[in-house]
């Protein structure tokens, strides 16, 4: 076992700086007491909101206030807890935070509900006289945007009391997935048995022998198998949750109940898997590539995940990665950069692994604070792509913050990876640029070719399978095993083509899916990607205007919906011209792997 570096011994100048947000612990308590308070005043105005428009802007200012003090505590705490998780004192302080949020939004959970009561032409009035409530004229026009969706206030005091049961499929399938299955034992390349877990079966499905990958993935939906009939239960029980819902809240379907918080249109869902089916083609012609890497008769789906081109072991510090990495998003600009170079120097990043240290890597922050990133950086090719990817993410809330109140500084999940990526196209772009090393290249190319596998292609695939199980529910069409076998099953088919096997235990896919218990939500990830490869792309090819765009973007945090904000860096995802321009871009990468791979084969 590796011995990891203790905390305290970590530079500070690798370490992030939670002082910027509270100097002290007593500076998170008073706050912390300060809260309380003002969330125990806060009840005060409940039944008041009609009386005059002043009463109506106080208490959404106090709502505000509270709302950020809250961010700030949680975020100081989580953070606390991340950079040493064996800490029981800022585990305290987690629990602490965590058990304060539940009382405050319970405390406040009358404001909507008695704006939606309130008479428009009451609200409409106090809006016309008093200027300073105008501020708050997106986010009432938000919540009126429900009134239709609305039940009288007896009824969703019932409904409210079946919130607990309404995520049971989620949390039965959890339990199912993560502490009652029993997965077999495989023989490995060595001969010696290793139980399966879902740790190793990825790490089995990147072997490099055929017939162990073989083993390892039979071997593992053996035991999903066994849970067939329980496991479909568990999610016919959650699509017809959410048919039922929709219909109470007088949606024509789930898909749209889901997409009416964010003011997307039925069509840019529509055009997302339309448009994607159209262009399968190069994702088919990779597949074979694919077959021809590996030297295998015939590509099954466990030959899916192997990697293709070796891991360039090229070292690659902290220091060298960030400056690459300024190099890749110089064309960003000159003010992006140097607030990549005080975010670097003014202890924006917490850099290094150390004993107890979350793994992984996140962006987090509070309003009024710079950003802050959690990295555990190694000195990979991999860590300086999930450097520029948090730092897309960053620069995006810095951005926000600085040119948007509070109220709508905080931008919605359906933009939330565009930043990340453009940042990853651009380094991309970069690396390839100046790479002469064929192998690195090679590396190159793949790794994006697989996220664009991954995250486009794979990701649409899911969101139609979404649709079509949710289609039947709410024609009220039976959902068992073999319903589900034969909807991913032909769909799996139509996506990776008939140059891959489709292994009969390919149908069973779904059961592993944890996405599937929070409903229409990936399509997002295929959404965002192509969103922010067309403007890396216009970046790249226009310079300024394009840049200025972009830079527009990032400074519109939440003032409007995502599908608005998108247009004002010139991508409009309600047609189909981002995904295309997305998929045209992965056919070219895929001709240029092609061309790599047979420049190798003459090399060698």
């Amino acid at each position: 076992m590796t011995n990891l570096t203790k905390r305290d011994s970590i530079p500070h100048n690798m370490k992030w700086k939670l002082e910027d947000l509270f100097p002290t612990h007593q500076d998170w308590e008073n706050e912390y007491k300060e809260v309380t308070k003002k969330a125990e005043a806060f009840s005060t105005y409940k039944g008041t909101l009609s009386t005059n428009s002043q009463t109506l802007l106080q208490c959404l200012q106090a709502d505000d206030e509270i709302s950020l003090s809250l961010e700030r505590l949680y975020v100081y705490a989580s953070m606390r807890k991340d950079e040493d998780t064996t800490h029981t004192f800022h585990q305290g302080l987690m629990e602490r935070v965590s058990s304060l949020y539940s009382q405050v939004v319970s405390t406040m959970s009358f404001l909507t509900p008695e704006i939606l009561s309130m008479k428009e032409s009451i609200l409409s009035s106090f809006l016309k006289e008093n200027k300073e409530l105008q501020h708050y004229k997106k986010s009432l026009d938000a919540i009126l945007r429900n009134k239709v969706h609305t039940l009288s206030e007896e009824q969703e005091e019932i409904l409210s009391q079946f919130g607990e049961l309404s995520s049971a499929p989620r949390t039965i399938f959890g339990m199912i997935d993560n502490a009652d299955m029993k997965f077999p034992t495989i023989e490995d390349e060595d001969g010696n048995d290793v139980t399966l877990t879902h740790g190793s079966y990825f790490t089995f499905m990147e072997h490099p022998n055929q017939e162990v990958r073989k083993r390892a993935f039979q071997a593992y939906y053996s035991a999903y198998i066994d849970q067939k009939n329980t496991i479909a239960s568990t999610l016919a029980a959650n699509i017809k949750k959410n048919a039922t819902y929709a219909k109470i809240r007088k949606f024509p379907s789930s898909l749209e109940k889901s997409l009416f918080a964010d003011n997307v249109p039925l069509s840019v869902y529509d055009n997302l898997l339309s448009t994607v089916k159209d262009h399968l083609k190069p994702m088919h012609k990779y597949l074979a590539l694919r077959k021809e890497l590996l030297n295998v008769e015939e590509l099954h789906m466990y030959d899916i995940y192997t990697p293709l081109i070796p891991e360039v072991n090229k070292t690659i510090s902290y220091e060298e990665a960030y400056e690459t990495m300024k190099k890749g998003l110089a064309p960003l600009g000159k003010e992006y950069i140097s607030i990549l170079e005080e975010a670097k120097t003014n202890g924006w990043i917490d850099v290094c692994e150390n004993e107890g240290k979350r793994s992984g890597a996140y962006c987090s922050g509070a309003y009024g604070t710079h950003p802050y990133i959690l990295l555990n950086h190694k000195d990979n090719l991999n860590s300086m792509f999930t450097l520029a990817h948090e730092m897309g993410h960053a620069m995006h809330s810095y951005y926000s913050d600085n040119n948007n109140p509070f109220t709508y500084a905080q931008y919605t999940i359906f933009v939330a990876e565009v930043a990340s990526t453009v940042n990853e196209v651009l380094l991309m772009h970069h690396l390839l640029q100046t790479t002469t090393d064929a192998k690195t290249k090679l590396y190159l190319l793949n790794y994006f070719l697989e996220q664009f596998r991954g995250t486009v292609f794979r990701q649409t695939m899911f969101a139609e399978f979404e649709k079509c199980t949710h289609d039947k529910a709410e024609k009220n069409e039976p959902l068992t095993v073999d319903v589900f076998n034969e909807i991913y099953g032909s769909l799996n088919e139509l996506y990776y083509g008939e140059g891959v096997v489709q292994d009969e235990e390919i149908q069973y896919e779904w059961m592993r899916i944890p996405h599937f218990y929070n409903s229409f939500y990936v399509y997002k990830y295929a959404t965002g990607f192509s969103a922010a490869i067309a403007i890396a792309k216009a970046i790249l090819e226009e310079g300024e205007p394009a840049v200025e765009r972009y830079m527009e973007f990032l400074k519109s945090g939440g003032r409007d919906y995502p599908i608005e904000l998108l247009k004002i860096a010139g991508v409009d995802m309600s047609n189909s011209k981002p995904i295309e321009e997305a998929l045209s871009y992965f056919s070219t990468l895929v001709d240029e792997f092609e061309t790599a791979v047979n420049a190798t084969k003459k090399d060698a």
